[in-house]
């Protein structure tokens, strides 16, 4: 499904899911539609584990939350890889950790735990990209729900995000 722009009153809680109270955040939706970048959103109403086979996962990517001395930091990575913290934690200039959810789930209220999107800079924090994803076409990931998923161009998403890129 295309979506030239979704307005506010048209995210109300998800509908394939009976119960569900997750939506796309808001903050998400309107930063796409103000940067006037084309983008699809897939819904998929059985789990997480179909979302993600639905889409090319060359493309897809997840995220996590750099402890680096006193900063947080959003990291994203291809689908799958690992973050090597010592890696990252010489590019940064200091010693870096996961953070637990626990720590970090307060900065993210509109998304659901595991289905934080790749745009630190909505979230107050840096975004840093790993390098082989500036090679990618298109990028897709988890909008803020277990059962949402966005697609861009990766040149889009550089365009709004602006991240950082290094090798980790």
């Amino acid at each position: 499904m295309e979506m030239g722009a979704i307005r506010d009153e048209d995210l109300g809680a998800n509908k394939f899911l009976p119960g569900y109270t997750k939506e796309i955040p808001r903050r998400l939706i309107r930063c796409l539609n103000d940067s006037g970048v084309r983008y699809y959103i897939l819904h998929e109403p059985d789990s997480n584990r179909v979302v993600q086979e639905s889409v090319d996962l060359v493309g897809f990517v997840h995220t996590a939350v750099i402890r680096a001395g006193k900063q947080r930091l959003l990291a994203v990575v291809p689908n799958g890889c690992n973050i090597d913290l010592k890696k990252f934690g010489t590019l940064i200039g200091e010693p870096a950790r996961l953070e637990t959810e626990d720590e970090f789930k307060w900065l993210f209220p509109d998304c659901a735990l595991g289905a934080v999107p790749p745009f630190g800079n909505l979230y107050g924090l840096p975004t840093w990209l790993g390098s082989s994803l500036t090679k990618t076409a298109e990028i897709a990931f988890l909008a803020g729900t277990l059962v949402d998923v966005i697609k861009l161009s990766y040149s889009a998403y550089a365009e709004v995000v602006r991240p950082r890129i290094g090798k980790f």
